[in-house]
Protein backbone atom coordinates (compact mmCIF):
# COMPACT_ATOMS: atom_id res chain seq x y z
CA UNK A 1 0.00 0.00 0.00
CA UNK A 2 1.13 3.70 -1.15
CA UNK A 3 1.14 6.46 1.27
CA UNK A 4 1.56 9.86 0.44
CA UNK A 5 4.23 12.51 2.14
CA UNK A 6 3.81 12.61 5.86
CA UNK A 7 3.54 16.17 6.57
CA UNK A 8 1.57 17.32 3.21
CA UNK A 9 1.56 21.60 2.98
CA UNK A 10 -1.48 23.29 4.09
CA UNK A 11 -3.85 23.70 1.26
CA UNK A 12 -5.84 26.83 0.55
CA UNK A 13 -2.96 29.47 1.53
CA UNK A 14 -0.73 30.95 -0.43
CA UNK A 15 3.00 31.99 0.22
CA UNK A 16 1.95 35.22 0.28
CA UNK A 17 -1.30 34.89 2.90
CA UNK A 18 1.18 33.38 5.26
CA UNK A 19 3.86 35.93 4.67
CA UNK A 20 1.30 38.24 5.59
CA UNK A 21 0.33 37.30 8.65
CA UNK A 22 3.70 36.64 9.49
CA UNK A 23 4.45 40.49 8.84
CA UNK A 24 0.85 41.05 10.89
CA UNK A 25 2.48 39.59 13.96
CA UNK A 26 5.99 41.37 13.92
CA UNK A 27 5.09 44.69 13.17
CA UNK A 28 4.32 45.77 16.64
CA UNK A 29 7.59 44.81 18.00
CA UNK A 30 9.34 46.43 14.69
CA UNK A 31 7.75 49.40 15.18
CA UNK A 32 8.45 49.69 19.06
CA UNK A 33 12.09 49.20 18.37
CA UNK A 34 11.93 51.54 15.68
CA UNK A 35 11.09 54.10 17.88
CA UNK A 36 13.25 53.26 20.74
CA UNK A 37 15.76 53.52 18.24
CA UNK A 38 14.89 57.05 17.61
CA UNK A 39 14.80 58.09 21.19
CA UNK A 40 18.49 57.40 21.55
CA UNK A 41 21.14 59.73 21.99
CA UNK A 42 23.85 60.28 19.36
CA UNK A 43 26.64 58.58 21.63
CA UNK A 44 24.55 55.81 22.43
CA UNK A 45 23.44 55.20 18.85
CA UNK A 46 27.33 54.83 18.21
CA UNK A 47 27.73 52.58 21.09
CA UNK A 48 25.40 50.25 20.02
CA UNK A 49 26.77 50.28 16.68
CA UNK A 50 30.19 49.47 17.99
CA UNK A 51 29.02 46.59 19.64
CA UNK A 52 27.24 45.11 16.83
CA UNK A 53 30.88 45.63 15.11
CA UNK A 54 32.45 44.24 18.15
CA UNK A 55 30.11 41.14 17.77
CA UNK A 56 30.44 40.42 14.15
CA UNK A 57 34.16 40.81 14.46
CA UNK A 58 34.18 37.71 16.96
CA UNK A 59 31.29 36.32 14.80
CA UNK A 60 33.93 36.17 12.00
CA UNK A 61 37.00 34.95 14.23
CA UNK A 62 35.17 31.92 15.89
CA UNK A 63 34.25 31.13 12.51
CA UNK A 64 37.87 31.23 11.31
CA UNK A 65 38.96 29.33 14.07
CA UNK A 66 36.56 26.97 13.72
CA UNK A 67 37.80 26.62 9.50
CA UNK A 68 41.08 25.73 10.28
CA UNK A 69 40.70 23.63 13.02
CA UNK A 70 38.77 21.35 10.12
CA UNK A 71 40.74 18.59 8.42
CA UNK A 72 40.92 19.25 4.58
CA UNK A 73 39.37 16.70 2.23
Amino acid sequence: MRRGPRNPAPRGRGRAARTSDGVRRVWPYVLMAWERWQSLSPQQKERYKQRARDYAQRGRQALDQQRRGRPRR
